[in-house]
Formats: C-alpha cells, sequence, structure tokens
C-alpha cells in the first residue's frame, strides 16, 4: 500500500511541476552569445574573488541597461564570470554590450591636434589614467590630447537619461557622484571653466576602453575654479533616445575594479537550437518506441506495464529538471534522452531474477504435482490458480529483493561519473551530468516502486493467474537456454581471452601514438566557426576562399549538407567577419550558425580538467568498488573499465574525430556503464560463492556470466535503440556523442565477459580469500543446508 501512494504522490507532484513550470533553455538551444570572462591583476589590486564579484555587478549594470533579453550573469572560480546573452547572435555586439571590459575615467582636455598624432603618441607609463590622444567623437579627423584622468567610474553614483520637455531641449544625461568624487568633478570642471569658449580645453573627456563615449564643453555660466558643485551635473547634446540611454548605461556602468579578458566565447545560432530539439524529441520518440516494443516482446505483460513506467520515469526527470530550475542544454538533451534506455537497466535486472526464480526445477515440480492428483486427474483450477498466484508474487517479491543490490551498486557507479562531469565541467556538458544525475534517481524510483506496484497488481488479476505465460517470466530467456545447451567456459581460459582485449587495446594505443588525439578548441585555444551557405560549397573551395582572406593554415571543413567549418587560432571578431565575407562569392548567403573561441589558457585549464576527472572517475570507483566487494574483483573491475575508454578513446583517435567537452560527457558516461555492467556480473558471482563453496571458482564464474547475460544484452540493446536514433536523427552536434556511446557500450558488454570476468578469475587464483573459520557459513549457506539430512 505505502508503494503505491508513494508512486501516486511521485506522479502527481510531477505532473504539476510539468504543467506549471517552463524548461529553462540553454544557450545552445535557444540561440545566443557566451562570453566567459578572466579577471586579471591590475597595478595595485588583486583579482580575487572580491574583486570578480566588483566587476560583476558592473557588468551586470551595464548589461541590464542595454535591454538584452533575460540575460544571464554569474561567478565562476575565483576570477571568471560567464555572461549569457540571448538573442544576441553578433559577437561583436556582444562585446559592445558588456562594455569592452574598460575602465571609465574623466579627463581633461589639453589641446584638440590631428587624427595621424592620436596613432602616434602611446599612453603613458601610468596606464588608463595617465595623459593620452584619443580621436575626438565630435570632429571626424580630429583628435584630443588629454591630461592624466581626474577621477574614475568608481565616483559615479548614478546616470539617468533624461528628456526636457519644458524647453525641448530633448535628450540629457543626469549625473551623481559620491562621496570625494563631487570635489573631483568640481575641480575638474573649474579648472576647465577657466579657458576661453570655443578652446578644446575647455571640455572635460569621458572615455571608456580607449575610447573617448563624450567630451562635453563646458557652459559659460560655470565659474572659474568653482566649478559645478553639489554633487550633480548633466550632460547635453544631440542625443536621441537610443544615444541617451547607452550613453547613461555606460557611464553608470563605472569602473571594472580589475582588468578583463574574453577567456571563452561562444555563439549559437537559433535555427541550429531549434533543429536540435526537434532532431533530439524525434530520436527520443523513436528510440523509445523501439525500446518499449523490444522490452514488451521478451517480457511480455510485464514489459508493457515496464513501458509504462518508463514513460513515467520521463515525466519524472522532466519535473525534476524544472522543478530546480536547471538549464536544459543540448547534452543535456541528450543525457535525457540516453537516460531513459539505461533506465531500462533496473528494470531487466528486477526481471530477469523473477524470472530465474519461477522457472527453478523445484518450483516447477511444485506446480506440476499442484496441477494433477494422485489419479492423474486434475485437481480443482482454483487450488492451482492460488498456487500460481503465490509463486508469481513470490517470484516478483524474490526478484526485486536480489535485484535491489545490484541496482544500488550499478546506479552509484553512474552517479560517480555524473557528478564528476558537474564538478569538472563547464557549459552545456554540465548539464548533462545534471540531467544523467536526476535520470538515474528517478530510474530507480519508476523500477523499484512504480513498476512493482504495477506488477503486483497485475498478478492479482484472474485472466493473469489463469495464463502466468503472459507475464513473461514462465520460460527460460532464449538466450540463456542457448547458453545452456552450448556449456561455453571462458573462465576456464582467462590467458586467451585477455590476449585478444590485449590486442584491441595495443590497436587503441597505437592510434593515439601514431595520430594522437585530434584535440577540439576547447582543450586548444583558438577558434572554430560554422557558417551556413545558401549554395553547397566543397571543402577545397572554402578553403581557397579562407585562404585568400589571410589563414592558409586554416583547418576547413563541409560540415553538413550546407555548411562550412573553420578552425584556426586566435581571430579577433573583425577576422572572422572578413572570413564570412570570403565565403559569400562562391556560398552566396553566409550565415554564422555557431562561433566558439577560447583562450590559450582556458584550454590547457580545461585539459587537465578533463585528464583529471579521468584519473579522478577511475579511482572513485576502484574506491567504492573495494568496499563492495573483495580488492580482486573491485581491480578486475576498473582493468575492464579503463580498457573501454582506451577502445573508445583509440577509435577517435583513428577515425580523426574531435576529443572535446561533449567526448569528456561521452567517455564519463561509459565508464558508469561498463562498472554497471561487470557489478551486475560480480555481484551473482558473490551471491553464488556464498551459497557454494566447492564449485571451481571458474564453474561458478561461467555460470555467472551466463545467468547475466541477457540482461545485459537486453540492457544494451535498450541503449542501442536510442543511441543509434540520436546518431542518425541528432544532427552533426550529436553525432559523435552518439558515436562515442556506441562504441563504449559494446564495448563495456564485451569487456564484462571477456576481461573482467577473466581477470577476477585469475587474480583470485593467484590471491585467494583466506577464510577464517573453516566450518563458519553464513546464515544464507545455514538455510540453505537446513534440513538436508546430512550427519557429521
Amino acid at each position: 500500500m505505502w508503494r503505491a501512494l508513494l508512486a501516486f504522490a511521485v506522479v502527481g507532484l510531477s505532473l504539476f511541476f510539468a504543467l506549471t513550470s517552463p524548461a529553462r533553455l540553454g544557450l545552445d538551444l535557444q540561440g545566443g552569445t557566451r562570453i566567459v570572462l578572466e579577471t586579471r591583476d591590475g597595478p595595485g589590486v588583486r583579482a580575487d574573488a572580491k574583486a570578480t564579484d566588483r566587476a560583476l555587478e558592473v557588468l551586470r549594470q551595464r548589461v541590464d541597461a542595454l535591454g538584452v533579453s533575460e540575460p544571464s550573469l554569474s561567478r565562476s572560480g575565483e576570477n571568471r564570470i560567464v555572461v549569457e546573452l540571448p538573442g544576441v547572435q553578433d559577437p561583436r555586439e556582444a562585446a559592445e554590450v558588456i562594455g569592452r571590459t574598460a575602465q571609465l575615467t574623466f579627463h581633461p582636455v589639453e589641446a584638440a591636434v590631428p587624427a595621424g598624432e592620436a596613432k602616434k603618441e602611446k599612453p603613458d607609463k601610468k596606464g588608463s589614467k595617465g595623459a593620452r590622444v584619443l580621436p575626438d567623437p565630435d570632429a571626424e579627423g580630429a583628435a584630443l590630447r588629454l591630461g592624466p584622468a581626474a577621477l574614475t567610474g568608481e565616483g559615479v553614483k548614478e546616470a539617468e537619461p533624461r528628456f526636457d520637455t519644458e524647453t525641448g531641449n530633448g535628450w540629457s544625461i543626469t549625473v551623481d557622484f559620491r562621496g570625494g568624487a563631487s570635489d573631483s568633478w568640481a575641480k575638474l570642471t573649474g579648472d576647465a571653466a577657466c579657458e576661453q569658449p570655443g578652446d578644446p580645453a575647455r571640455r572635460v573627456a569621458i572615455v571608456l576602453d580607449d575610447r573617448i563615449i563624450s567630451a562635453p564643453n563646458i557652459q559659460e555660466s560655470v565659474a572659474c575654479k568653482t566649478g559645478i558643485t553639489g554633487g550633480s551635473t548633466q550632460i547635453t547634446g544631440s542625443f536621441d533616445d537610443e544615444e541617451a540611454h547607452d550613453l547613461a548605461a555606460l557611464i553608470k556602468g563605472g569602473a571594472l575594479p580589475v582588468p578583463v579578458e574574453v577567456a571563452e566565447q561562444q555563439t549559437v545560432g537559433p535555427t541550429l537550437g531549434a533543429d536540435a530539439i526537434e532532431a533530439s524529441a524525434r530520436a527520443a520518440v523513436i528510440g523509445l518506441v523501439c525500446t518499449a516494443v523490444f522490452i514488451t516482446v521478451v517480457y511480455r505483460l510485464l514489459g508493457a506495464l515496464a513501458t509504462v513506467a518508463l514513460a513515467l520515469y520521463g515525466l519524472i526527470s522532466y519535473a525534476s529538471l524544472v522543478a530546480l530550475g536547471a538549464t536544459l542544454t543540448l547534452p543535456g538533451l541528450a543525457g535525457f534522452v540516453l537516460a531513459i534506455g539505461m533506465a531500462v537497466d533496473a528494470n531487466v535486472l528486477v526481471f530477469e531474477r523473477a524470472r530465474e526464480e519461477y522457472t527453478r526445477p523445484r518450483l516447477r515440480s511444485r506446480r506440476a504435482g499442484a496441477g494433477t492428483g494422485e489419479d492423474g486427474d486434475e485437481e480443482d483450477g482454483t487450488a492451482l490458480d492460488a498456487l500460481r498466484d503465490r509463486e508469481l508474487k513470490r517470484a516478483l517479491r524474490v526478484g526485486f529483493r536480489q535485484a535491489y543490490s545490484a541496482v544500488i551498486d550499478s546506479n552509484v557507479t553512474t552517479l560517480l561519473a555524473a557528478g564528476l562531469l558537474f564538478f569538472f565541467a563547464t557549459g552545456p556538458v554540465k548539464g548533462f551530468g545534471v540531467t544523467l544525475s536526476l535520470g538515474v534517481l528517478a530510474s530507480m524510483i519508476s523500477a523499484m516502486v512504480i513498476t512493482r506496484v504495477l506488477a503486483d497488481w497485475a498478478v492479482r488479476r484472474r485472466p493473469v493467474r489463469r495464463r502466468p505465460g503472459v507475464t513473461g517470466l514462465t520460460g527460460a530467456a532464449r538466450l540463456r537456454t542457448w547458453l545452456s545447451a552450448r556449456k561455453p567456459r571462458l573462465a576456464h581460459r582467462p590467458g586467451l581471452w585477455l590476449g585478444v582485449t590485449t590486442g584491441l587495446v595495443l590497436a587503441a594505443v597505437a592510434g593515439l601514438v601514431v595520430r594522437g588525439p585530434e584535440w577540439g578548441v576547447e582543450f586548444t585555444g583558438g577558434r572554430m566557426v560554422e557558417y551556413t551557405t545558401s549554395r553547397t560549397v566543397d571543402a577545397d573551395t572554402a578553403r581557397a576562399a579562407v585562404a585568400d582572406a589571410g589563414f592558409p593554415r586554416a583547418v576547413v571543413q563541409e560540415s553538413g549538407d550546407d555548411g562550412v567549418s573553420v578552425r584556426t587560432e586566435q581571430l579577433t571578431d573583425d577576422q572572422q567577419e572578413r572570413i564570412r565575407a570570403s565565403l559569400e562569392p562562391a556560398g552566396g548567403k553566409v550565415s554564422v550558425e555557431r562561433d566558439e573561441m577560447v583562450g590559450p589558457s582556458l584550454g590547457s585549464e580545461l585539459r587537465d580538467k578533463a585528464l583529471i576527472a579521468l584519473a579522478i572517475a577511475v579511482g572513485a570507483q576502484l574506491l567504492y568498488l573495494s568496499i563492495r566487494f573483495r580488492w580482486t574483483l573491485a581491480t578486475a573491475a576498473v582493468v575492464a573499465m579503463v580498457q573501454d575508454v582506451l577502445l573508445v578513446v583509440g577509435l577517435f583517435a583513428w577515425l580523426g574525430k574531435p576529443v572535446d567537452s561533449v567526448f569528456l560527457a561521452a567517455v564519463l558516461t561509459v565508464i558508469g556503464y561498463s562498472v554497471n555492467d561487470t557489478v551486475v556480473v560480480f555481484d551473482r558471482l558473490r551471491g553464488m560463492r556464498r551459497v557454494d563453496r566447492d564449485t571451481p571458482l571458474p564453474d561458478l564464474a561461467d555460470a555467472a556470466v551466463m545467468r547475466t547475460l541477457p540482461r545485459t544484452v537486453n540492457t544494451g540493446m535498450g541503449a542501442m535503440f536510442i543511441l543509434i536514433a540520436l546518431a542518425v536523427l541528432g544532427g552533426d552536434s550529436l553525432t559523435d556523442f552518439s558515436v562515442a556511446l556506441l562504441a563504449g557500450v559494446t564495448a563495456g558488454m564485451a569487456s564484462t565477459v571477456l576481461t573482467a570476468t577473466p581477470l577476477a578469475v585469475l587474480l583470485e587464483r593467484r590471491h585467494p580469500e583466506q577464510r577464517t573459520g573453516g566450518s563458519r557459513r553464513t546464515g544464507r549457506e545455514a538455510r540453505e543446508r537446513k534440513g538436508s539430512g546430512a550427519v557429521v
């Protein structure tokens, strides 16, 4: 009863959140620009967390004032600021929106000079506060020589645009100063007021990012040496609405307390995100339908009920995502789809254990005895129904109980991998870790609570009791029957199978040595831009056009049916625009579909983090498995896991596919899946050894593999349906991700049988477990042997 109430409560809450809370889409799904800024130490100031927080607030004021729809600014680590600007497609526009990361200063004007002198004269050694020559914004071809800064933007308290309706003078900006800045402003304007009207020295320059954003004249009404007092001033001019609001936003933004530079930049077109959502949704529907049909064919009624539970699992996962306010990214969407296939695992584990229990010889003979009397006549059908009812209930109960430890162990290993993604990944890939974690937790609720409630309800129905075959539990799995007839002895020849897998690993390592990994832009630094063209352009033509634009060393490739990707080292926004223009003669209308830029320092840091994440993943899995199993089994599982990772990485090296953050997500998922698969076999082997110490370990290992292989194949098929759908229908952005996981799932199924199990047998032979108290038996052994009639 309590399970039914819990299931109804969870489903009800999930429906509520799913219907009332919209999903937050990441920039890679809705389109926009993402910029990661890195603060640097400035003169006399350290770029610590406090300085970065102050810079964050400055940037927030600028972005909010410029009207970007639903911007997001947050601090990442001690010295990074992540700025997300939905709808902003031009990186140059994005740079202007965040104020070009400069410090705001107010300078006296010393004289007007020709514009050519601005290029010759360099800033004073004092940096941003020193004298300089900058172009005059009010006179084309002229420049102004500025004195040292009299005050900075830190003294600005407020800046608001106002429209003068009384005098009709139009727009102006009212600036309020705080503290001692009022006196500094009065002195600056008082000194300028001493100059003759029309003299450039009677102007005051407001400088942002080595650019004069305004240089107003001091009115004749301002007294010499007195200046503008009262802590407030008004800047007038021929501003329109937009210019007044922009200038007020720049002044109000104030000075950044520390210099910042762009460490990473990513721009995604809106059509790419919409296509990704549509493709992923289509892949999810097709993959889920294929998985549902497969599990229903294999497990019949219980498979159909598991399909209902899977649908509810999808609802619970989605509701958890929106309830927590998590952002759904493209890798996160892939993780959500993939988790549907992986959620089959817990159901398959339970059904296989229940099927084993129901088809045990002792129970079959009991049902046969109940079906016929001593004289051969059929006994009352009610008694047979009651017996079948008890046996079905018992089989399900035992299946859920015996599968519980394997479900827990396998899900914990997947959660470890997902947790590492959350802590070490950045940007959209972190969303994959979130959705995968929520999916794992939701799958446990789906399988251990919802599926059990539905299954318990089904086996109580009279039609089911009369025809227990519809449950899918009455017949042995065909694969297990086939294996039983042939009795493979894999564990008896561990050296052979370990030699075969070692050869595969050497081939993968050769790929890493000969060709090396093709590190993505995130790990090397540089810029990768994907363009869409109205006319098809082949790679050679695009390569020649990019070379003519001045980038002969750029890596140019075709992307999809009507796209071109250009990857090069550090590239400015103007240079990127030049490349886009160079493609227009051959490609027609050219637009930026995706733009990623990563600084060299961030690239090396991300690469180091990826390697650290993999190392910690291996160590964490080994530690957890050593706690749950004997160290020999834990070591064998981790070796098989490392083998799977090497095979996937080596495959990508031979194929020349990029190793990027999305690939890292795939590899960490492979780690979780590989250990998940091995844990199920070792959990069965551990249980068999507890009740049977006399049978040789290789025989027990072969038996454990034979009993769990149907689960391995069925679970793998469920995941593969989803992955194949993602690879075929998910678009270019998800193809490599799906290929990596397909290779990892296949390698994981094989490594459990051909690497982990034989290696565990070898290690157990060389380091056998020391038993204390030779006659001591576990409680399970005592129960099994009780009543046997044996005498010692």
